[in-house]
This record gives structure tokens, C-alpha cells and sequence, in this order.
């Protein structure tokens, strides 16, 4: 955020997201706090550091199974009618969890992860397509063996003369229309590939037959 503001500040046309309800304890330690006082101090540093008196798209982190779900929602609703935040988004959930949080605040988005080989979001990606919610999926390069030389996928990058990744991340976007991937990335070469991944237009006999190699692995694996 601190990094966002210097760049970008004061973020003229832009939509500003960030997300709060974690705790870091250590590298790769991060563990949920839903306590309302937490998650309002997560607000207001946020708007602190990021210059600005709203955030556009707030998304919780994950729901904090220690703290009753309805406070959580509670909190963040009342956060949202002070005007602290526009618009609410939930990671990692299901669809009873959005329609529970319904008396509260509307879902904008939802962040859970979702690629080529993991369809355990399935349900709640079209739970988001019939009702307008934007899904964020993170991860959303992952195609495992489908990966490999000489595969399905590795054919069709090779027609496009794109990355294996490149690729995967066309599907991704062909999937739905709402859907907002985040691959993540820290080198600048690594992420205009992705940015140019976005314009491969997949046939739809190659989106058919990707959908039907990613959803094959994910069954045989299981993956969770």
C-alpha cells in the first residue's frame, strides 16, 4: 500500500482494492483475526497509508473460524455505511457463506483459487456469473501435468506462439466474463507476458478441449 501510494497517488481513474484479516507471525505464517476491532484498525491503516478517504473494493482475507461469522459481516457492513469502504469482496468461501453475508453488505467479488486443473470453486464461479459477482481467482497459471512437453496445452501455446502460461491464463479469462484473474508476479518481464496473455483468443474446440483435460485432472487428482 505504502508502494501503491508512492507510484500511483492520487489514483486518478483507477479502482483501489485491497484486502485485511490476517495476521503474519512468520514467513508464510499468516493467520485469520475476525475480531471487528481488528478488521476496522485493518480499514483505517489501510486508508492511512494509501492516501485516501475510501477504499473502492475491500476484500477480507479469509473468515476467521474463531469469531462468530455474523460479527465479521457486521463489522464490515458498518464500515461500509460510514463510508470507509465502497464496495465488499470475500476470499476463499462457498456460496452459503455470500448468501449469508447478504443481510450485511453485497458481495462485489470474490477471490478464491481457481485454474485449469482446480475446479473446486466451480459452484461458486457460477453462483458469481448468474448474479453479477465479480471472481478474482489467485493461482490461475497452475495447469500441473498438463504442462508438460508435447501436451494438449503445450500444442495450442505453440500455434498462438505463446507461453504454456500464457495460455493458461487465456483460458482462464475465456471461462466466464466475470472473471478478474491475479497472477502473481515480481519481475517486470514476467508480468507484460501475462498482460499479453490476455489477448490470445482461444477457438472454441481449444477452450472445449483444455476444459475437458483440466477438469479430467482434477478428478483424478482430487486436488483441494
Amino acid at each position: 500500500e505504502d508502494l501503491l501510494r508512492e507510484a500511483l497517488h492520487p489514483f486518478s481513474g483507477m479502482v483501489v482494492a485491497t484486502k485485511g484479516g490476517l495476521t503474519r507471525h512468520g514467513p508464510d505464517l499468516w493467520q485469520p483475526v475476525g475480531r471487528p476491532e481488528y478488521l476496522r484498525q485493518c480499514v483505517l491503516m489501510s486508508l492511512r497509508r494509501l492516501g485516501r478517504e475510501q477504499i473502492d473494493l475491500w476484500q477480507l482475507h479469509r473468515i476467521d473460524a474463531q469469531v462468530p461469522r455474523e460479527e465479521q459481516f457486521d463489522c464490515i457492513g458498518q464500515m461500509q455505511k460510514e463510508g470507509l469502504i465502497r464496495h465488499v469482496g470475500l476470499s476463499e468461501i462457498n456460496v452459503e457463506d455470500i448468501e449469508a453475508a447478504a443481510p450485511y453488505f453485497k458481495v462485489a467479488t470474490v477471490q478464491n483459487r481457481y485454474n485449469l486443473i482446480d475446479r473446486t470453486s466451480e459452484a461458486v464461479l457460477e453462483y458469481c456469473e448468474k448474479h453479477g459477482v465479480g471472481f478474482i481467482p489467485w493461482h490461475p497459471l497452475a495447469a500441473g501435468v498438463l504442462a508438460k512437453p508435447g501436451s494438449l496445452l503445450d500444442g495450442i501455446a505453440k500455434t498462438h506462439g505463446v507461453s504454456q502460461g500464457q495460455l493458461a491464463l487465456a483460458w482462464v479469462l475465456a471461462r466466464s466474463p466475470v472473471m478478474l484473474p491475479i497472477p502473481g508476479t515480481s519481475r517486470l518481464a514476467h508480468l507484460q507476458e501475462n498482460v499479453a496473455g490476455a489477448a490470445v483468443r482461444l477457438s472454441k474446440d481449444e477452450f472445449a478441449a483444455l476444459d475437458r483435460e483440466g477438469r479430467e485432472e482434477f478428478e483424478r487428482n482430487g486436488i483441494r
